[in-house]
């Protein structure tokens, strides 16, 4: 945590100065006060000069939702994130686009995360999940996300897409690369590195494209968008069909994946919370939805103002960015009470907003929650103990609050 030192203290900094798409703040885990000043003196804050360049700051839980569910005067296009498309792959999805593109885009891949489909899936998450934990080393350390939140989620994400599942690793490298360059995100994926993964995400799914053309009985993503007539020719739209992709990609890869690392290490940051667990199981489906609140795997949600408007009593311009910062909506006293604290049993647990709002209020959600209560399931029917034995290691990103690493040991009951 040596690094935390270049950072300037939150509490005595000018305020114009405070620039919180830094992505330091999130690989330090230092966030939290930075966004408290900013919810408590200028909620919607005006940042004149960033890596990314200018734009507005979000912070409170319902302003959040007021600028998430207005569309019309809150454009998702051209991109969600702070930074700028890169020039030299200018791809388009659904969630970037406004209705009605937006909305055709979405019913298309909406039938795959379906209430019948997903109950349907629960058998194979389940014994997938089943031979995970029991392949896992007991009573000596190892790493939580690549033995288990990676290779979960990675598993779903080749039942998702009907991917070849010996080369389903590719699709972790692809979401990890889409949106990990420096000039998007503040990460640490040269432009050379991400426009030769998304190369190759493209040329791999335009062969399946072409390979599954005709199978009427498949359930797959690739097969629905086939065989919904609005999407039907997206693979001679690459740039579009590739920006889907890297939306359902990431999309069924960061939410899981972080919250299934990120609940083990809350439950240890909160000892009291893990007891609660043990004694009563049947908390598991709250907990999942208080994980998901904690952790907010997607930092922020940017939008593009289409015109001139009046918030808050803030003058935002026309073509002014506006950023969501929804890990800081999740920590609003005033919406939340108790939000900076980790309550497994919450009277309304799902009073959250990491899966947005709207139009664009994330589609796999159920899924995503699915995934987590079967985990926590079967972990709790094998494990006293998931202990964290060190600090995480965070993904740099102003984007993904994400996890490299997590070192824990396992208990038996």
């Amino acid at each position: 945590m040596n690094k935390a030192v270049d950072l300037p203290d939150p509490l005595t900094m000018p305020l114009d100065a405070m620039d919180v798409s830094d992505p330091r703040l999130l690989e330090l885990d230092a966030w939290r006060p930075f966004f408290a000043r900013l919810r408590e003196e200028d909620p919607v804050h005006y940042q004149a000069e960033s890596p990314f360049g200018p734009f507005w700051s979000v912070t409170r839980f319902e302003d959040i939702v007021a600028v998430d569910s207005d569309h019309e005067a809150f454009s998702s296009e051209p991109t969600i994130v702070i930074g700028d498309l890169i020039d030299e792959i200018p791809f388009e999805m659904f969630i970037a686009m406004d209705p009605p593109r937006h909305d055709v885009q979405r019913r298309a891949a909406q039938p795959v995360v379906a209430p019948q489909n997903l109950a349907e899936m629960e058998g194979l998450i389940r014994s997938r999940v089943v031979a995970i934990l029991e392949a896992l080393p007991v009573g000596e350390t190892f790493d939580w996300v690549e033995k288990v939140s990676v290779n979960l989620t990675t598993q779903m994400l080749a039942t998702l897409f009907d991917f070849p599942f010996e080369e389903r690793h590719k699709l972790t490298y692809w979401s990890d690369i889409a949106a990990g360059s420096p000039e998007i995100a503040g990460g640490d994926v040269t432009p050379e590195e991400r426009l030769a993964g998304l190369t190759e995400c493209l040329e791999t799914f335009t062969r399946i494209w072409h390979e599954r053309k005709g199978r009427e009985d498949a359930f797959d993503l690739i097969s629905l968008l086939q065989r919904d007539p609005n999407t039907a020719d997206m693979v001679d739209r690459p740039m579009e069909f590739l920006g889907n992709l890297a939306l359902l990609i990431v999309g069924g890869n960061d939410t899981t994946r972080n919250s299934a690392t990120g609940g083990v290490l809350a439950l240890n940051q909160n000892p009291a919370e893990y007891d609660k667990l043990r004694a009563n199981p049947g908390l598991i489906p709250s907990m999942v939805s208080e994980i998901i609140r904690w952790q907010t795997p997607l930092a922020h949600m940017r939008r593009t103002a289409k015109r001139d408007i009046e918030f808050r009593g803030k003058q935002i311009r026309q073509g002014d960015k506006v950023v969501m910062w929804y890990l800081s909506g999740n920590r609003d006293e005033s919406a939340i009470e108790n939000a900076d604290q980790f309550i497994i049993d919450r009277k309304n647990p799902r009073h959250h907003i990491s899966f947005g709002f709207g139009v664009h209020r994330c589609m796999g959600n159920r899924l995503a929650e699915m995934q987590l209560r079967i985990l926590w399931e079967e972990i709790m029917q094998r494990f006293s103990l998931v202990e964290v034995m060190a600090e995480p290691e965070r993904v740099r990103s102003n984007f993904v609050r994400g996890y490299k690493a997590l070192p824990v040991r396992l208990h038996r009951l």
